[in-house]
């Protein structure tokens, strides 16, 4: 028996989920979010909440980030108070001459694209962070980089779309699809039907397990990742900084243990250190080895830190796509499923775009963005599979 019909049924109240929401309620669409424990107790409450230009590699990723940026900035910004929007800008900083050199190719490629990257010497870096490593030869900054709180964030989408009129309902796993022939057209859960002429896949991590429950292939992989987070401070840090292999590991695939320093200061005078990557499947086990390189790799790029005691540490899993591509639009291998998932570590800068363009092609406008790049049915076209056949999860790292 169905409980209750919506235009859109999202399933997931992370930042993704809370953004499509708001932007589908903005649309004048009926809107209901279901979600299996609480909003934004996943990834979005396991990360640091950055919004940045300067990881991207030219491509749509890049295309996307710039979209949502000048949403946050433009369109979201009265309501920036309410999750701490803070444009602190981003610097990467290179320590020998190969780095310094590959991180002006790929700084440069960015300006090409119209983002602002700034080159700085090792006199430029001290000024904007005296206390970086004197080991610095140089750096790019990137004035456009941002961070908000993320709970605030999703929550704070979601009470906008409340006011809006859309419905949450928390404590609610969906356990099935409903179809009329091929089509979706609702979802099972303990607490009774719902159905929708739209349902989104908003499910971060779980999105794969979603995705195969309706049948279709969604690789959406965990990619567990860890943070430090110091006593508080004077203000030591000022930017978003870290070191130029950051990049290469966001865009790396390897399986195993990546650390590369992230250092960044918060306004209520912690410092966020991160960062590190391996796919592990959903093994939440603390890694002593991915703590102590972190920790190791910080103090390189501010040495500072090794005074410095840590209150505690997170960790989470970023949802990852073997191209490192989102997954954003309809499903026409089950007609009636849309998909907002796959962001990896960018969900939140992502948010605002993802959820925007997603309403739009729901509302039956053109997106403004193209959202061919991120099709769900790539996974099954063989250009794709030949160039990543880790494309299907292995079943350690299929089940939560």
């Amino acid at each position: 028996m169905t409980r209750r019909t919506s235009d859109v049924l999202i399933i997931g109240s992370g930042i993704i989920g809370a953004a499509t929401a708001y932007f589908a309620a903005r649309a004048g669409l009926s809107v209901t979010v279901l979600e299996r424990d609480l909003p934004a107790s996943g990834t979005t409450s396991r990360c640091e909440g950055n919004i940045l230009v300067s990881d991207k590699e030219l491509g749509p990723e890049l295309e996307l980030t710039r979209y949502s940026l000048d949403l946050w900035k433009g369109e979201l910004a009265e309501h920036g108070h309410r999750w701490e929007f803070e444009a602190k800008g981003g610097i990467i900083v290179a320590s020998r001459e190969s780095s310094l050199a590959s991180l002006e190719r790929f700084s440069a490629s960015q300006r090409d694209f119209g983002i602002v990257a700034e080159r700085l010497d090792a006199a430029g870096l001290r000024e904007l962070e005296p206390h970086v490593t004197d080991r610095a030869l140089g750096a790019a900054f990137y004035p456009e980089d941002s961070q908000v709180q993320p709970i605030l964030a999703a929550t704070g989408l979601l009470r906008l779309a409340r006011d809006l009129g859309a419905r949450l309902e928390v404590r609610t796993p969906v356990t099935g699809f409903l179809r009329s022939g091929d089509r979706v057209t609702g979802v099972q859960t303990p607490r009774g039907d719902f159905s929708a002429a739209h349902v989104v896949n908003a499910t971060g991590t779980w999105a794969g397990q979603l995705a195969g429950m309706a049948g279709v292939n969604v690789p959406v992989l965990p990619r567990r990742g860890f943070v430090l987070v110091t006593e508080p401070l004077p203000p030591m840090v000022h930017h978003k900084v870290y070191a130029a292999e950051y990049v290469d590991n966001v865009g790396s695939s390897d399986a195993g243990l990546q650390a590369s320093p992230v250092v960044e200061g918060t306004p209520a005078g912690t410092i966020l250190i991160g960062s590190s990557r391996e796919r592990v499947g959903f093994d939440g086990a603390i890694s002593t080895e991915a703590l102590r390189t972190i920790a190791g790799n910080a103090i390189q790029l501010f040495p500072f830190l090794e005074r410095t005691r840590i209150l505690r540490h997170y960790h989470g899993f970023r949802p990852y796509c073997p191209d490192h591509l989102p997954v954003i639009g309809p499903d026409p291998r089950a007609p009636g499923l849309w998909h907002a998932c796959g962001h990896e570590g960018a969900g939140i800068g992502l948010a605002a775009g993802t959820g925007k363009l997603l309403a739009q092609a729901i509302a039956g406008a053109a997106p403004e963005l193209p959202l061919a790049p991120f099709r769900p049915e790539r996974f099954d076209e063989p250009e794709f599979l030949a160039a990543h056949p880790e494309a299907v999860p292995a079943p350690e790292e299929a089940s939560a």
